[in-house]
């Protein structure tokens, strides 16, 4: 039997699943058609595939008097919150690494990223949640003028972003329990795991929605010939990767293969090279990781990440033949 294609999302706003599993499909099948799999696009559409979409959105707002969701954030989760954005700054601005490939940032760019860092609650000041979230608040203010971000449509409001972006140290952050006292990070889980509940599994995750798949393939046992992970957060050194469990972070076992996406025009991704700071599992098996370049202004989206062939191609190719990929290409 093919492997079970599981969607795993990443922040955002409140959802509708069906809908998001249509768009993601059909991105996917317009990719899988632009690599020369025809047969398998119309398989898709057709549903035939048997995907699934492990939403867990809600979790992030059932709790929340607030409808964007981070005003309850503690002390800790605010400073987490601010340090996860301090890291994809840092990054951005950063001449350092040669291998991130990036296009060279304008000087308006530049500038507005600057004063954007310049604009976060410098780090050891002792400060409760509401002065860094208003520190946090103005730097995003700033970081919306930036073009790709004004014009992407992702984000209007300064407080939109806040809360999504908020989601992150949420997660991260491993409180928020419910009346079981299960925390909000294994609840999200939890989903994860039951969309995982196939004999074999390929795993599609994007940007937060990469954490969660990640970690939650280290509590899994269903075979996985191929985890796909699309704009992932996963290497950012200043609140992700040091808060990730298990560690220190290494592929899950249960983990054939795994490809790494990113667009070098993700403002949102840092470290986008995976295999530098994640280490193999027994079988040898580590993150290979792929740059993509897609059109328009705001390509952090996971629609335009599957839409990609090079994407699409090793899906197909992994639920249709799931022991005969590689890694090239």
């Amino acid at each position: 039997m093919a492997p079970r294609i599981v969607f795993v999302h990443g922040i955002g706003g409140l959802r509708d699943p069906s809908r998001d599993l249509a768009a993601w499909t059909e991105a996917l099948a317009l990719g899988c058609r632009d690599a020369g799999h025809s047969r398998f696009a119309r398989q898709l559409r057709e549903g035939a595939t048997g995907a699934v979409f492990a939403y867990y959105g809600d979790l992030f707002y059932k709790s929340q008097a607030q409808g964007d969701g981070f005003l309850d954030l503690d002390d800790e989760e605010a400073e987490l919150l601010a340090t996860f954005l301090a890291g994809i700054l840092d990054e951005q601005l950063s001449t350092d690494d040669p291998d991130t490939d990036r296009p060279a940032l304008d000087a308006e760019t530049v500038r507005l990223l600057k004063r954007a860092r310049s604009q976060l609650s410098p780090a050891g000041q002792t400060q409760g949640s509401g002065q860094i979230l208003r520190h946090t608040a103005n730097a995003i203010t700033t970081l919306l003028s930036i073009r790709p971000l004004r014009k992407g449509g992702q984000w209007t409001l300064s407080k939109t972003m806040i809360g999504h972006l908020s989601q992150v140290a949420r997660y991260l952050a491993r409180k928020e329990t419910d009346t079981a006292g299960r925390p909000l990070d294994q609840r999200i889980r939890a989903r994860v795991a039951d969309a995982l509940k196939a004999d074999s599994a390929i795993v599609v995750a994007h940007s937060l929605g990469s954490v969660v798949a990640w970690e939650a393939l280290h509590e899994a046992d269903t075979p996985v010939p191929l985890f796909v992970t699309l704009g992932s957060p996963l290497a950012t050194r200043t609140a992700v990767w040091p808060r990730l469990y298990p560690q220190p972070p290494s592929t899950p076992e249960c983990v054939g293969r795994w490809l790494n996406f990113w667009d070098r025009d993700d403002l949102v991704v840092a470290r986008p090279r995976l295999e530098k700071d994640i280490v193999p599992n027994s079988a040898g098996v580590g993150p290979r990781s792929q740059r993509v370049d897609s059109d328009g202004l705001w390509v952090h989206s996971a629609v335009k990440y599957l839409r990609q062939a090079r994407v699409a191609g090793r899906i197909a190719e992994a639920v249709q033949t799931p022991a005969g990929v590689d890694d090239a290409g």
